[in-house]
């Protein structure tokens, strides 16, 4: 039962963080074309969403993700203590799971700022 709960709790959230946008949106423009502003002030001028920039950019974020796990399991089996090394207390004491969940935060994080980097030269060449 619990489960649903969640489900039915974040399907309205979603819906009402949507719909307070809109509406919102639809008053402020309203609002401004009955002061006078011209209708292009709606248009677009930034960049248009392109699908093949969106999935480089999941593909940057998920292979981070993957290489984040790979490195944080490596550090995690290499620099983690029992609490005892040689008879004596361990002086340093790391967390499995801190060491790959840290780590997938970063990669993952590299590698969205690499999508970006990538993304804003793609941009830049098709402007020339």
């Amino acid at each position: 039962m619990e489960p649903v709960i969640v489900f039915i709790a974040l399907f309205a959230t979603v819906f009402g963080v949507m719909y307070v946008f809109f509406t919102t949106r639809n008053k402020e423009r309203l609002a401004m074309i009955e002061k006078g502003a011209d209708a292009s002030l709606f248009d677009r001028k930034g960049t248009s969403f392109s699908i093949a920039k969106f999935i480089l950019n999941l593909a940057l974020l998920l292979t981070g993700i993957g290489i984040g796990i790979f490195v944080g399991s490596v550090l995690g089996t290499n620099l983690t203590y029992d609490g005892v090394v040689h008879g004596k207390p361990g002086l340093m004491m790391i967390n499995r799971e801190i060491t790959i969940s840290s780590m997938i935060f970063v990669f993952g994080g590299l590698g969205l700022i690499a999508g970006f980097f990538i993304t804003r030269n793609i941009e830049r060449s098709d402007k020339e």
